[in-house]
């Protein structure tokens, strides 16, 4: 019987084989005949490509010796094994192996990135966010793969299905934005209705409407007033939402790092930081919340009290 798997799986697949999780005999059972070819030249790929493209990044040098020498390396996160991956992959020359209807666009840090789908959709991709779709049968099957936050200008059609860790949004033809982290995630429709699926429970949005879910906390309905997100502006604003999260859209918009051990970051803010100034970006919130900020090293902040 033939094996067919969703890209995710594939990815996962993929991931826990690379981390040594997987033998080469499990993976052959878990994907087609056609991916383990695939999978097995990417490898041969990573060994040409470290002797060619000396010196490596050190993270990165560190995966490539313990794969040679066939040791376990701990367990990474899966995006950043498939950002690896799609790394390798165009460098080598192998994509197309493995998927060549594949999409993959990435946004750097500090960086908005507009996308436009095949079928004149827009999405505009906040920092350090990632968006994976195939074009096979997008005419029939509109949907796309989301890690980070994008807002979304669907062109009528047929469904359009926005897939993240957290759940799923489905539309026909609207507006709306998608913020999926690790343990956020919030949708809100500013045109049209959207359909979110969450922990196998449907919620529809109207215009205004929000669904948000942060944490193990209880999901929130809030209402707004915007005809877009003001990040697509170039400011980041914030209703009721813990410190954590707020400290981590600064990392990503300013490409630094934040230590807040010695604080409450569980306190919750409300307001709004410039993605253009830092200095300034630092005083809306932190000054707001009465916390200090010393530079230790090149870009490494710790916050305290």
């Amino acid at each position: 019987m033939k094996i067919k798997n969703t890209n995710i799986e594939n990815e996962f697949y993929l991931s826990q084989w690379i981390e040594g999780n997987l033998a080469d005999t499990e993976l052959k059972k878990l994907v087609s005949e056609d991916d383990f070819l695939a999978y097995k030249k990417l490898k041969k790929g990573i060994e040409v490509f470290c002797d060619l493209e000396q010196p490596l990044d050190t993270s990165f040098e560190r995966i490539l010796h313990r794969m040679d020498k066939k040791t376990k390396i701990r367990k990474l996160h899966l995006k950043w094994i498939a950002s690896i991956a799609a790394m390798l992959l165009f460098f080598m020359g192998f994509y197309a192996l493995i998927n060549n209807n594949s999409v993959l666009n990435k946004s750097s840090f500090g960086e908005q990135k507009t996308i436009a789908l095949l079928d004149n959709s827009k999405v505009i991709l906040n920092a350090k966010s990632a968006l994976n779709y195939s074009k096979k049968g997008w005419k029939n099957k509109r949907e796309v793969f989301l890690n980070g936050e994008a807002f979304f200008q669907v062109e009528k059609g047929s469904t359009f299905t926005v897939k993240t860790k957290n759940g799923n949004i489905t539309v026909l033809g609207t507006q709306f934005n998608v913020k999926s982290t690790d343990t956020f995630f919030e949708v809100i429709c500013y045109e049209g209705k959207v359909r979110v699926v969450h922990n196998n429970k449907e919620y529809i949005l109207n215009p205004t409407n929000s669904f948000r879910k942060i944490n193990k906390n209880p999901i929130e309905s809030l209402n707004y007033s915007r005809k877009k997100p003001t990040w697509t502006l170039g400011e980041s604003t914030y209703r009721s939402v813990p410190l954590k999260y707020v400290i981590e859209d600064l990392e990503k918009q300013f490409n630094i790092q934040i230590n807040s051990a010695k604080i409450n970051n569980s306190s919750i803010y409300t307001g709004s930081f410039n993605h253009h100034k830092m200095d300034l970006a630092f005083k809306s919130v932190f000054d707001a919340m009465g916390l200090k900020y010393n530079k230790t090293a090149s870009n490494i902040y710790i916050l305290d009290n």
